[in-house]
This record gives C-alpha cells, structure tokens and sequence, in this order.
C-alpha cells in the first residue's frame, strides 16, 4: 500500500446507537479529516438485542451451520445474535463501500477501538514504510492466535487471529469479500477475515471460506482496544439463536 492522504480513505465506525457513550468517545479521538460514517446513523439495526430468527430471515440472511463437537467453546455453542449483528454490520460497510465510495482504501474501526494521538500521522508514515508490500487486508490492531511469519521490520505476515475493532481494505478487495456471499452463510467476522489468508483450523469454514486475501499486520499494532471489563461486549452480551 502506498503512502495515503485522508481523502483516500473511505472511515467507517461501527456503533449501535445505543451506545452513545461509545460514539462520544469515537468522535472525540477519531481525526476529523477522515470523515467517518458512524452507522448507528443507517435505518438498519445491527443489534444483537433487537434481533430474531424472523428479522435475520426477513432481511434475506442466512447463517452458516456453526455448531460443532469441538474442544473450542466458540465453537462448540450456538453462535450469538450480537455475533451475528456484528458480521451484519461488517458486511455492509464492505457493501457501501463498494457501491457508494470511490476512495482506494477503506478502513473500518469498532467503537471500543483505542486511537493514539497521532493516529493519522501514524498511519501514513507505516503505510509508506511497507515499500511495495501488497496487501488485500492490513490489520492495525487484532489479537493473535497462531504465529506470525515475518515480512519487515514492525510487519509481520498474520497467522490465525482474532478481533477486527480496525483493519484497512483496498478498494480492489471489496468485490472479492462481497463475491463470498457471506450474507448467506454468517460466521463471525473474526473467523470470517482470517479463513480468507490462512488454511482455517476448522475444514468445513476451509471449504466454505477458501483463501482469497493477501493479509499484513502492523506488530505492534498501531491501536489498542479497550478492556472487555472496561467497555464490555455487545457481542457477548446478546442471546444465542434459535435456530
């Protein structure tokens, strides 16, 4: 990715607008240069709280058969209806993205997402530092779960991880995202972004989800997230589906 300036970049945060407390501290540390698009702001609702079988169905989603026999307790549970609002939510940003903007890159931040001061300036200088690295999908903060194979000083090949509270996308990489049809097969979006780069540790989201991507990491990310115990989970704090 080459070096970039704020009209290049496509921001979206992803909020629900109950959490205004969330979206006060975004827009507070978030660099107004980038514009962002918060979506609590879209007549959709991605809340885990307000969503059923019968509004996933009726807004024409489908879920992937997630339950498995699994020493994994992600995996071995249904998933949650925040888990599935939280995917929802994801998708259309890559959907608006792709057939609102024109910018070559998009970034997508959660609200719990912690900015340095210096975010913006941060990230132009380590984005003209990867000196012709491509990359479909560059992580600025995420949690590791499985090694990661050097590239460059402070760049690092991501293995297996989790988390996606800010991720940076080319534009070229939206129509490949949306020609997953994720839309009809819902997983969570942590396990949805790392299956597209990596052989994924479950076969049937290898079949599902083949390698598509190419992936970087900045190591150390250039953002944090704020402690579960701190801001909590609307994810995690959702009921399960009935399905």
């Amino acid at each position: 990715m080459a070096a970039l300036t704020p009209t290049d970049i496509r921001t979206y945060v992803v909020n629900l607008p109950r959490r205004t407390d969330r979206r006060r501290r975004m827009e507070a540390t978030i660099p107004p240069a980038l514009r962002p698009t918060f979506i609590s702001d879209w007549c959709v609702s991605f809340d885990g709280h307000e969503l059923d079988r019968a509004t996933i169905e009726g807004a024409g989603y489908r879920l992937f058969p997630w339950r498995i026999d699994s020493d994994n307790p992600w995996w071995s549970r249904p998933l949650k209806l925040g888990e599935v609002g939280c995917t929802i939510a994801h998708w259309s940003c890559w959907v608006d993205a792709a057939t609102q903007g024109h910018e070559p890159y998009t970034l997508v931040l959660e609200d719990d997402v912690v900015l340095p001061p210096d975010f913006l300036e941060s990230l132009t200088m380590r984005l003209a530092s990867l000196d012709g690295h491509r990359s479909d999908l560059l992580y600025l903060g995420r949690y590791p779960l499985e090694p990661d194979q050097p590239v460059m000083p402070g760049v690092v090949s991501p293995g297996y991880s989790h988390c996606t509270f800010a991720y940076l996308l080319s534009r070229e990489v939206l129509p490949v995202l949306l020609g997953t049809r994720l839309d009809q097969a819902i997983v969570p979006v942590d396990e949805f972004l790392p299956a597209l780069y990596i052989d994924h540790p479950r076969q049937d989201l290898r079949i599902r989800y083949p390698k598509l991507v190419t992936a970087l990491a900045f190591d150390p990310p250039l953002v944090d997230q704020l402690p579960k115990e701190q801001a909590g989970s609307d994810t995690e704090d959702s009921a399960f589906v009935d399905w």
